[in-house]
């Protein structure tokens, strides 16, 4: 028996656009009821979300449960990280803060077990492998592992080119908001000049024939990513939704109070 099909992955290549949801309030609970929604996708945030290994494997259980496919963002780029997050069942993964081919290639090698990388062998009391009930997972697993890569600096697209030749990359995704920063527009990712950027980037990745990928919660510019043919674009963050819905159901109401007769 192989290890499970990745359908984030298999979706990639296809033709429709996949819609994703950012996952920062690190609650299995709060993951449940969003992967029920009919996302597409579901980031859990080890990078700026109070995630850990623990929290982020709950996450997975309980998105398992839903349609929404599992994304797992790792604080780091560091191998150590993504070798614990794979054995707790994580299939796609989205890296942070690459700026380099080199980088893009240690990650490949993070993914991958030896003689192709250097992901440590110890599915045995992992998650990944149904906890050994797999019994060619380990010649297996490669080939269902997704590779995300995230660019979000001005080295990164610097060096754009090289990391898209970079062979066992799935697809590139491009960070606005760290971006903006960079470019002197911290707080402010959709001014003309950070989306001239992206832009140019994103259509760099596709004429690469690689998936592009993007997260903007203004969902005019999320649409102008989808039109220019982005492949997994995330509209959105639970912590956004609590945060604003909680507010205007409080204010609404307020006003309700202060204006009737």
């Amino acid at each position: 028996m192989p290890a499970p099909s990745n359908a984030f992955k298999a979706s990639l290549g296809g033709d429709k656009p996949l819609i994703g949801l950012w996952l920062a309030l690190a609650d299995a609970y709060t993951a449940e009821i969003c992967a029920g929604a009919g996302y597409d996708w579901l980031l859990v945030d080890g990078e700026h979300a109070p995630n850990d290994i623990r929290s982020i494997m709950r996450q997975l259980q309980a998105i398992a449960a839903g349609r929404g496919q599992a994304v797992v963002r790792p604080v780091a780029p560091e191998t150590w990280m993504i070798k614990q997050i794979l054995d707790a069942g994580a299939q796609t993964i989205l890296v942070p803060m690459i700026e380099s081919a080199e980088q893009a290639a240690e990650m490949v090698r993070a993914v991958r077990y030896a003689p192709a990388g250097k992901r440590g062998v110890g599915a045995a009391l992992a998650r990944a492998s149904s906890f050994n009930r797999i019994p060619d997972y380990l010649q297996t697993a490669d080939e269902e592992i997704c590779l995300l890569l995230q660019v979000e600096s001005r080295a990164g697209l610097a060096a754009l080119d090289d990391i898209l030749k970079v062979d066992g990359v799935d697809g590139v995704f491009i960070g606005p908001a760290d971006l903006a920063a960079d470019l002197g527009r911290r707080g402010n990712p959709g001014h003309v000049d950070v989306q001239r950027h992206v832009e140019a980037a994103l259509h760099t990745i596709m004429d690469a024939g690689k998936p592009a990928g993007i997260l903007s919660s203004n969902l005019s510019l999320s649409q102008r990513y989808v039109e220019m043919g982005a492949r997994f674009v995330a509209i959105g963050s639970d912590v956004g939704i609590l945060a604003g819905g909680t507010q205007r159901l409080c204010e609404d109401f307020r006003k309700s109070i202060l204006n009737a007769p």
